[in-house]
């Protein structure tokens, strides 16, 4: 069985029931995991309580990756690497270390934000 770590992007078009992704992500036989940054960003763009409290139901459903001491340093070394010469965001560096420290594939809509990190494995 795969795992694969989903990006926020991901997780919005599955609670838009985009019809694609979601036929996409059924045919495969995999453990989808979520980084404790992709769960902040998701509850940070939650309209009420009402919505907040339909994410926390709908996040349980993912295997968490917690932000660990190795997670944190991997994702210090690529904001040295990436952030001036691809514009590397924080929370983008901390998901892509989630994955590179797992050694899972990163699913996501946004390859460009991704396909310049040395050592990720970006699932198509």
């Amino acid at each position: 069985m795969a795992q694969i770590v989903l990006d926020t992007n991901i997780l919005i078009e599955i609670l838009k029931n985009n019809t694609q992704t979601l036929q996409d992500l059924e045919k495969l036989d995999a453990v989808f995991y979520i980084s404790s940054i992709t769960v902040m960003e998701l509850y940070f763009g939650a309209r009420d309580k009402a919505e907040l409290a339909k994410l926390k139901k709908f996040t349980a459903a993912f295997e968490l990756i917690e932000i660990d001491v190795e997670i944190s340093r991997c994702a210090t070394r690529l904001i040295e690497s990436y952030a001036k010469s691809h514009h590397l965001d924080i929370p983008d560096a901390l998901i892509a270390s989630s994955a590179l420290v797992k050694k899972f594939p990163l699913m996501t809509y946004n390859r460009k934000d991704f396909k310049y990190i040395e050592g990720l494995s970006l699932f198509n």
